[in-house]
């Protein structure tokens, strides 16, 4: 993937931006403004002028633009505003100047027109002019310019400003009161040193009136994922989002310079360029501060004083000394716990990789030693990890092995799983540089590869567990130990299922009959437990079987059912229960409080939202999913059995019409990128969600989801969701051919009938594809269907019903292939189009419409009542229509549904009803009206111009006309559209006979 070289667009700084605005809309009302600008180098200052530039002049400002130059008070004086009065110059011509050229020459020496030295209309030399008489004229040219329209003008690098800049702008600030000028300068803050003159100026300008300032930070973590979406053309993973954040810290420059090294994750070595541009920083530094800032690096980006001090070995005031240069230099940032950080991560990994081989492994030795002896150098509960991690970047083998293995023991305490995974790894790296590794952990090889695999699954990291199971399987006696060889293949069977390489069956399988042969106990019930779970979407008859016997087990020894909540989950669902077993998995919740078993917890919660969505209790459902994110976070595990909370909460969010929610919720997801299937259900959501709004990311979002189709194996009530959102978005795209062929693939999926909550929705879809493109062969499939798929929740007897509605809302020409014998098309209609039937469609998606209200989601209310609002104008109801299109668009509103939105505006619109919906003029005349029953009729132009003895040239004018009202692409669609919506006049237009005698 190859990365453009500078971001196109502006992240982040719409505060900034709009202050900006602001600032302008004050200066064009005639109060002079000057807005400071701040922050570190390559944050985005100049990005940030550009978009306001642009902004400024397309609301028919002047811009003019200066740059300070880096040669400091040595350097040309004014070189901003000569810059500034060239481009003056350029457009406006010398008459701009009003006859002082010789003055402004001081500024723009192109100006001079005299000899030099020759006498000024003022009687002094142009070099000895009084600068505050160059000044009033400066001050009155903008004057004279901003009387013409308001007059931007941008410094850039005010911190490489001479002393006669700053002293011209600081005369503009304080005595230009009579001009609609907005001053704009930007310097760096990490220029500013203590003694830097910049300083003191800037102080000033604060006590001045119409001074504001802006201090640009640096970008969150979604910036910086924007950057990087940006700059690469598709969104980036989470984990190559959280690499170059972690790295530049939301510098927007050093995004752009890591995403160009090539590797979107952020190249591991920094790029030459980048390296010396923060090198040649560290130069200019003293030795003696050199020296200190090559040991800190070695400790990291943030060092405490005392632990520099023992590793650096220096007297205190030499230390302190260095220290001080360095933190004037805006290298090193102190805070008031006396500790020290680098300002930027880059410029500690730059210093850190400039270190000597030997210097490198010593400084690493060093301190790893240190807090060997005192740990209390570090922050509380980091002394593991800091202590593994320099002896191994000392590459003292023995020493970093035991180190790695109680650092991710300490990792898996503070439940962080992604470390002690990492860390576990190392062990396994060092475990073959270390001959006695053995002896020196007291652990076999086996059972190393054993609590890597269970990291690794924790953290999320599913593609390497699944490797390390076939590593750990390879080493195992399955003969001498069944119950240890079975939960290895457990869980190898179900990180197949995950990351949709097979079902994961096999392996299950043979995990059972492992298992089969070994005497009841905890471990074994609840090893069966946990296959009968997951053998739950793959054979529901044999996870059946496994759950009985594994509760006679339990029953037998005692064991506690709230470790068993998936069976719970399951078991009630295989027994039909009306309630879904709510009852038994609130008591399993109970029971994991009481316990204080956070994964039983997680676990139970998972299923309970589930479960709660289900039967239509969405803000219970979204309560108990909000609890169970908080939870996962707290005991890290959001990666694994976490990710699912976050997506049934968005589910309920989305069903409570509270989509902005729903969407924070996705992109927390995105955030933690779930892996495998686990992470297809927020990315499902939000790509639908995305649709509904019509929003600009949404087929990008649709591709990624529906890419999950292509793996060789995806779990039924993963697999019927994307049927569904292929169909959505080919009928969003208006893409025919796609919603039949998806449709298609949808109704031949051999589990839409044993999934009512994912069918349904499916079975929706299809229908409305077949009444759109009006394929009787397809909605007689889904009639099929319909008869056969059981509902009995809320939602599922809402789709029932509006599938009901749109079958009985639908009929066929009699030409059509598939078409139900015996009934009728609708003259001039072409063939296969649907046409609404008022006296079956309306009371049908009134009870549509009912059913939805009682639900509560309203954006399938919204389309319901759009399409009972086209039932009730077919059968000339226009109270009805005007109600239920005025609740549509409401709804459309709240929810920024856009999309939605539209067809209710263009249905009112075709209707004749107003702004509010309600009832207004006809949209067509009645002249219109009567040409449109005879292009309903099949007519062409000409015989129409002979039926209501018009002109052939006329008769075309008004069908243009009745397209363009309408909204339809051609005259067959507006005939279909007419009889549907029943817009032609039940007064059957007169013969040419009756014509000729009026």
């Amino acid at each position: 993937m190859t990365a453009r070289a500078a971001s196109t667009v502006l992240v982040g700084r719409q505060p900034e931006l709009a202050g900006l605005r602001e600032a302008l809309g004050r200066a064009r009302a005639g109060d002079p403004v000057t807005v400071l600008v701040g922050g570190e180098a390559g944050v985005g200052k100049t990005r940030l002028l550009e978009e306001f530039g642009a902004h400024a002049t397309g609301a028919g400002a002047r811009l003019l633009i200066g740059q300070c130059l880096e040669l400091g008070e040595a350097g040309l004086p004014f070189a901003p505003f000569a810059a500034a009065l060239r481009d003056v110059l350029r457009h406006d011509g010398p008459a701009a100047f009003a006859g002082y050229e010789a003055e402004f020459a001081r500024l723009l020496p192109e100006l001079a027109r005299v000899p030099a030295g020759a006498a000024a209309p003022t009687g002094l030399p142009v070099s000895d002019t009084p600068r505050g008489y160059l000044f009033d004229l400066v001050a009155d040219l903008f004057r004279r310019i901003a009387e013409e329209r308001p007059l931007v003008l941008l410094i850039e690098d005010l911190h490489w400003a001479d002393r006669s800049t700053r002293d011209l702008i600081g005369f503009l600030v304080r005595a230009a009161r009579a001009t609609r000028l907005l001053l704009v300068c930007t310097y760096r803050t990490d220029e500013l040193h203590r003694g830097h003159p910049l300083r003191p100026f800037l102080a000033e300008l604060d006590r001045a009136r119409g001074v504001d300032r802006i201090e640009l930070g640096r970008l969150d973590r979604d910036g910086t994922g924007a950057i990087l979406a940006d700059l690469l053309g598709a969104e980036p993973a989470a984990r190559a989002v959280d690499d170059v954040h972690g790295r530049t810290q939301g510098n927007p420059f050093f995004i752009e310079e890591l995403a160009a090294a090539g590797d979107p994750v952020g190249c591991a070595v920094l790029p030459e360029t980048l390296r010396d541009l923060l090198l040649a920083r560290v130069d200019r530094l003293p030795e003696p501060a050199q020296r200190v800032l090559r040991i800190a690096a070695a400790g990291g980006t943030r060092f405490a004083h005392q632990l520099l001090a023992e590793v650096a070995g220096l007297p205190e005031a030499e230390l302190e000394d260095a220290l001080r240069v360095a933190v004037a230099g805006q290298l090193v940032v102190a805070d008031p716990d006396g500790d020290y950080e680098f300002r930027h991560a880059l410029f500690r990994e730059a210093v850190h990789d400039d270190l000597l081989p030997g210097e490198h492994a010593r400084l690493h030795a060093r301190y790893a030693a240190a807090i060997e002896a005192q740990p209390h150098l570090v922050a509380a509960g980091r002394a593991p990890a800091e202590i593994a991690h320099h002896w191994y970047a000392a590459h003292d083998h023995p020493r970093a092995l035991i180190a790695a293995r109680a650092a991710a023991a300490a990792a898996a305490d503070r439940y962080a799983y992604a470390e002690q995974s990492r860390l576990l790894e190392r062990v396994l790296e060092l475990w073959e540089l270390v001959p006695d590794a053995a002896d020196r952990l007291g652990m076999d090889h086996l059972r190393l590869l054993e609590e890597t695999v269970a990291a690794a699954n924790t953290a999320g990291d599913l593609s390497r567990a699944l490797t390390l199971t076939r590593a750990a399987l390879a080493e195992m006696d399955s003969a001498a130990e069944p119950l240890r060889a079975a939960r290895l293949l457990d869980q190898r069977g179900r990180l197949l299922a995950l990351l949709g390489k097979s079902d994961g069956a096999a392996e299950l399988g043979e995990a059972y009959r492992l298992a089969a042969g070994v005497p009841d106990g905890p471990e074994r019930i609840g090893l069966l437990s946990d296959i009968a779970a997951h053998l739950m979407k793959v054979d529901p008859a044999q996870a059946a079987s496994v759950a009985a016997e594994a509760t006679v087990g339990a029953e037998a020894v005692g064991a506690d059912l709230a470790l068993l909540p998936t069976r719970i989950a399951m078991l009630c669902r295989t027994q039909g229960i009306p309630d879904l077993g709510l009852a038994e998995l609130r008591r399993a919740e109970a029971l994991a409080r009481a316990a204080d078993d956070a994964r039983a917890l997680v676990s139970a919660l998972v299923y309970l939202s589930d479960v709660l969505y289900e039967l239509g209790r969405y803000a219970e459902s979204e309560e108990a999913a909000a609890a169970g994110v908080s939870e996962a976070r707290r005991v890290g595990i959001s990666r694994s059995i976490g990710a699912y909370l976050l997506s049934n909460r968005a589910e309920a969010l989305i069903a409570l019409g509270r989509w902005d929610e729903a969407d924070a919720a996705c992109a927390e997801a995105a955030r933690i990128d779930p892996p495998g299937v686990s992470g297809l259900h927020w990315l499902q959501l939000r790509a639908g969600l995305r649709l509904a709004r019509a929003h600009p990311a949404a087929d990008e979002l649709v591709g990624r989801a529906l890419a999950f189709l292509a793996r060789p194996y995806l779990w039924p009530n993963h697999r019927l969701p994307l049927r569904e959102l292929r169909i959505e978005a080919a009928l969003a795209a208006d893409d025919k051919v796609a919603a039949l062929a998806a449709s298609r693939a949808a109704l031949a999926d051999e589990r839409l009938i044993d999934l009512p909550r994912e069918g349904w929705p499916v079975l929706s879809a299809v229908a409305r594809a077949a009444a759109l493109v009006g394929d009787a062969a397809l909605a007689a499939e889904a009639s099929a269907v319909a008869a056969v798929l059981p509902a009995r929740y809320p939602a599922e007897l809402a789709h029932a019903a509006q599938v009901t509605a749109i079958l009985t809302g639908v009929e066929f020409n009699a030409d059509t292939p598939g078409a139900p014998a015996g009934q009728s098309g609708v003259a001039g209609e072409r063939p296969g189009a649907p046409a609404q039937r008022s006296g079956t469609a309306l009371p049908a998606w009134r009870e549509a419409v009912a059913q939805w209200r009682a639900v509560g989601q309203p954006y399938p209310l919204g389309r319901a009542l759009l399409a009972l609002a086209e039932a009730a104008a077919a059968a000339g109801e226009r109270d009805e229509v005007a109600g239920a299109v005025r609740e549509a668009a409401e709804i459309a509103t709240r929810l920024g549904a856009a999309p939605l939105g539209e067809q209710a505006a263009t249905l009112a619109r075709r209707v004749g009803l107003r702004g509010a919906g309600r009832p207004g003029p006809d949209l067509l005349t009645s002249r219109e009206q009567e040409v449109l029953r005879l292009v309903a009729e099949g007519h062409s132009n000409s015989r129409i111009a002979e039926q209501l003895f018009i002109s052939p040239k006329t008769a075309s004018v008004h069908v243009s006309r009745i397209i363009a009202k309408l909204d339809v692409t051609n005259r067959v669609e507006a005939a279909a559209l007419a009889h549907r919506l029943g817009l032609l006049d039940p007064t059957p237009p007169a013969t040419p006979a009756q014509r000729r005698g009026r």
